[in-house]
């Protein structure tokens, strides 16, 4: 019992990480209800584990981790609003897709409510379901789960088993990283469900501006050979540019600024 409650607390203390760059022991431990010294022992515990970095009376997010998606949604927005912009057209005549969490695929999600009917969308994220059900023409089913409050989604075992229920046409999943050996996020959790997306449905599109290429997050989800396209606002280079080719995904390039002709690449799987 006392084990489970600490794996509880200290999930929780992730939680709140993935929605304050940082936390003092003293306001934890009001939060958590627990004596300053639980509340250090569970920060040490996680310093250890290498989740978190202790600093003089608290401790912050590690540089490697995501911020939570409250955080991501106000960065980058003129790149990702180009990136579903480019996205949603390429799920034309699509009548089942699932949709991962993430600050890219809420853009994606604004831009197919407005833009498709008659399509049945299934997606973990709350904030995905709720955009999407302002169009009566788009129905929209939520998985059960474990709410995950700083990515706004649903996780864990209920999530997954719910998933395999189901097939779709496309799978739109985000990526904290793109290395040459694919698609990786910073969320064991949230790998797991974009994972189990892309092995129900027909194609998957990874959405991710270029700030994702060539970092590497702990949790991979998917290689290149299972990806079908990659919709950015930037061309890949290098290693990971020949990994993709070489696995032939499509990449979708769409600037920010307006979408110029020219500026699309096909590694030839899809079209």
């Amino acid at each position: 019992m006392a084990s489970r409650r600490k794996t509880t607390r200290q999930r929780r203390i992730m939680e709140i990480l993935g929605t304050r760059s940082a936390l003092r022991v003293a306001d934890l431990a009001a939060e958590l209800d627990v004596s300053t010294e639980t509340v250090r022992r569970d920060l040490d515990d996680l310093t250890r584990q290498g989740l978190i970095d202790r600093t003089y009376g608290g401790a912050v997010r590690r540089p490697s981790l995501e911020p939570g998606l409250s955080e991501r949604q106000t960065q980058l927005v003129p790149q990702r609003q180009a990136i579903a912009r480019a996205a949603v057209p390429l799920l034309a005549g699509a009548r089942h897709v699932m949709i991962g969490s993430g600050s890219t695929t809420m853009h994606v999600s604004r831009r197919l409510a407005f833009e498709m009917r008659d399509v049945t969308v299934l997606t973990h994220s709350f904030g995905a379901a709720t955009v999407l059900a302002g169009n009566p023409a788009i129905t929209v089913m939520m998985t059960p789960g474990v709410y995950h409050l700083g990515e706004g989604a649903l996780h864990g075992g209920q999530t997954l088993r719910f998933l395999e229920d189901f097939r779709a046409d496309w799978a739109v999943v985000g990526a904290s990283g793109l290395m040459p050996d694919g698609a990786s996020d910073a969320m064991i959790e949230a790998a797991e469900v974009y994972g189990a997306m892309a092995r129900r449905s027909a194609r998957v599109m990874v959405v991710a501006d270029s700030s994702k290429f060539d970092r590497a997050f702990p949790a991979s989800y998917a290689s290149w050979e299972g990806i079908d396209v990659l919709v950015t606002d930037t061309p890949p280079r290098g290693p990971l540019a020949r990994a993709i080719a070489a696995a032939k995904v499509s990449v979708r390039v769409e600037c920010s600024a307006a979408p110029p002709p020219g500026t699309e690449t096909s590694g030839g799987r899809a079209s």
